[in-house]
């Protein structure tokens, strides 16, 4: 007995087709996450060890407008996160496994940018209000106060590494999900994959030693491939066909 193959309909090669209009959101939320956490950057007090606490203490305590610089640092990363929600959507997977992969990458997205928030009010927030208290205490107290300070500055450490696993198990995800079955160009994938790697490794180090100095080179792929592979992704949309939607327009 002959088996008759269902004939692919217009609305199946729609729901397999990437959607352009929301590939390009994705692809602006990434770089413009970028730009965004460079500017939040120039006003982070700088140049210290991160692992001498007296001495990076002393600076952030000093430091001005701490919060507003990490309410920016917030909306940058925030960004990012939704450029990864838009492109695993906008990969348009509807069908079996791969829209059971792409739940899953909706669901550690959102833990991510769960563990952004938490971690940015601890820093941005509580550790400031450590310091602070520890540099204007009376010497009596200024012991105590250092170890509170110290104890915030480790909880800040746990919440980054476990959002540097979080967030790169998610990207190596999304690598995985454009090799398997998007069209979009194989660096694209390749570059998320990069990143990937680059938040788990930083996210391991930090757990183990803190900010240590090992974590920079991982930490440099983490930063800079998703918004190349958003640079990449933007090129290469420009050279898809309208969806549906849009051709409607």
């Amino acid at each position: 007995m002959t088996r008759t193959r269902k004939p692919v309909t217009a609305k199946m090669v729609n729901q397999m087709t990437p959607d352009r209009g929301e590939l390009r959101v994705a692809a602006l939320s990434l770089v413009g996450s970028f730009i965004v956490l460079l500017i939040a950057m120039v006003f982070h007090p700088s140049g210290t060890d991160p692992n001498d606490h007296l001495a990076t203490f002393t600076q952030y305590a000093r430091a001005g407008g701490w919060t507003a610089d990490h309410v920016l640092q917030f909306v940058g990363e925030a960004a990012g996160v939704l450029g990864l929600v838009f492109l695993f959507v906008g990969l348009n997977l509807e069908r079996g496994m791969p829209r059971t992969l792409v739940r899953v990458g909706l669901v550690t997205s959102g833990v991510a940018l769960a563990l952004v928030a938490v971690r940015l009010s601890v820093d941005g927030v509580v550790l400031k209000r450590a310091v602070d208290a520890w540099a204007s205490s009376p010497d009596a107290e200024k012991a105590a106060r250092f170890a509170t300070a110290e104890s915030v500055r480790w909880l800040e450490e746990a919440l980054t590494s476990f959002q540097g696993f979080v967030l790169g198990a998610t990207l190596i995800l999304l690598a995985a999900l454009i090799t398997w079955r998007s069209p979009l160009p194989w660096p694209i994938s390749l570059l998320f994959a990069l990143g990937g790697i680059g938040y788990v490794v930083a996210g391991w180090i930090v757990g183990v030693s803190g900010f240590a100095a090992a974590r920079m080179l991982p930490s440099y792929f983490a930063v800079f491939a998703p918004p190349t592979a958003g640079v990449w992704l933007w090129i290469a949309t420009a050279k898809m066909p309208a969806t549906r939607v849009e051709a409607g327009r």
